[in-house]
């Protein structure tokens, strides 16, 4: 529709401040019909209406950005990717370089995609990162590149991935871990929105984050952290925690749910920790704390008070709570608990009960991450990030006597339990380079002679 006519102040009391026009309207002296819709709009256009199901939005995605939303999206991004460029280039003397995106498969990394060409057996792949062209760059010359890339992974969608994803790229050479976390504070920092943020980030190990959260990525604007409650249990005459504390590396892991009866039902609760995804190579069971301490558990019978008391102090347990508890070897119960520690809060937000300050932004470095970890088909060992991270420097003689126990020069940016960020120092000797390649990870090299030679 076109309405030409005359723009005159609102009626005194007809006034919007919350709309951008909400003090004008329009006097209308012709109107024109360009185009007709459907006597019905097929989603929902408006903040007062309910939003429409994805399908739906997807197939008329042309209506869905039109909403307020996506509009405001799209248009914090422009604002934040125009302040990342100008803080690169103009103020810290970035490059901004295109890398190719049709490229040669070599070993290594995630699972690429695969483009055909009209030459019989012949093919690219889309890279999953620039990462070695910034390499090259690195060697070339250009010592600060950036870019906004394009980066490609076949691999399962989860909700905070996807096939195709835009992230911004940095290398810089003569650096150290602290100087690049340094950059990307100051960098999220000036293209930020909203508010002020506080700096510098905190920071925490891998092994922290997995020992209290069971998670590498932690959300920390609540509490319910994991608990080793291995030494409460050690005699307690449950045969099933006794055998698992005589395995190696088993432990029993808890968390507590505050007043967690009056929230969950028991098929509710038993819903969450029977999920397959959470019963993974541990046994996860439950305990509920009625009124008057009162313990109801399936193991209640074999319970001693002393057992109960050390578990009580341990997780500093009171009336209504509920209790759950993990046990196996390695880190499956702390994943197991870090996975319903995420489910439960998620579940309580359904529920109106707010334990997630949701306008709160915490922001967190994860550092030592493995190396390598055991290859999910198959034995042997993968690269934990990519084959070209740097060894921990304390951790560099046990490359080639226990590569499982070396920590890397690998660390990523958490905000609100996602992954939003991270990076790495290379390896910069050709000699240990080549090691971690042949011997450790068994790589055929002929495809990367290119970054190995002298």
């Amino acid at each position: 529709m076109e309405v030409k006519g005359i723009v005159i102040p609102r009626p005194e009391g007809q006034e919007n401040l919350n709309m951008k026009t909400g003090e004008i309207e329009i006097e209308a002296r012709e109107v024109e019909l360009l185009n007709q819709c459907k006597d019905r709009i097929p989603i929902g256009l408006g903040d007062h209406l309910q939003p429409s199901k994805e399908p739906s939005r997807m197939e008329y995605r042309y209506l869905d950005l039109r909403n307020t939303f996506m509009q405001k999206n799209l248009r914090t991004r422009s604002t934040m990717v125009m302040k990342m460029r100008e803080f690169l280039c103009n103020d810290h003397g970035f490059v901004d370089v295109e890398t190719p995106t049709l490229f040669r498969r070599t070993p290594g990394g995630a699972k690429e995609f695969v483009v055909p060409t009209r030459q019989k057996g012949k093919f690219y792949t889309l890279p999953q990162s620039p990462q070695q062209f910034k390499q090259l760059l690195m060697v070339g010359g250009i010592d600060r590149y950036f870019q906004i890339a394009k980066c490609y992974r076949d691999e399962s969608s989860k909700p905070d991935r996807q096939p195709e994803f835009t992230q911004v790229d940095i290398e810089m050479s003569f650096t150290t871990q602290r100087e690049v976390q340094d950059l990307i504070e100051d960098l999220i920092q000036y293209s930020w929105p909203e508010g002020e943020l506080t700096l510098p980030f905190p920071q925490m190990t891998y092994n922290e984050a997995m020992d209290n959260y069971g998670t590498d990525k932690p959300d920390t604007r609540y509490d319910m952290k994991l608990v080793n409650l291995s030494e409460s249990f050690s005699s307690s005459g449950i045969h099933s925690f006794e055998n698992t504390l005589k395995k190696d590396k088993g432990e029993i892991i808890g968390i507590r749910i505050p007043k967690g009866t009056k929230y969950f039902s028991n098929r509710e609760l038993n819903d969450i920790i029977t999920s397959p995804t959470i019963q993974n190579q541990c046994e996860v069971t439950s305990i509920k704390v009625n009124d008057g301490n009162s313990w109801k558990c399936p193991f209640q019978k074999y319970l001693k008070e002393e057992t109960k008391d050390k578990v009580r102090s341990r997780l500093n347990i009171e009336d209504n709570d509920i209790v759950v508890l993990a046990h196996g070897t390695g880190h499956y119960p702390h994943t197991a608990l870090g996975k319903i520690r995420t489910t439960v809060a998620n579940a309580l937000k359904s529920k109106g009960v707010q334990i997630i300050d949701e306008d709160r932004f915490d922001f967190l470095w994860v550092t030592d991450f493995p190396l390598f970890l055991p290859k999910e088909e198959g034995e042997g060992l993968e690269s934990a990030h990519h084959p070209f991270t740097a060894p921990h420097p304390d951790d560099v003689e046990l490359v080639k006597t226990h590569p499982e126990m070396v920590r890397s020069q690998h660390y990523d940016l958490v905000l609100n339990g996602f992954e939003i960020g991270g990076g790495s120092i290379r390896i910069h000797q050709e000699h240990l380079q080549r090691y971690v390649l042949t011997e450790v990870l068994k790589e055929n090299t002929d495809d990367l002679e290119h970054l190995l030679k002298h």
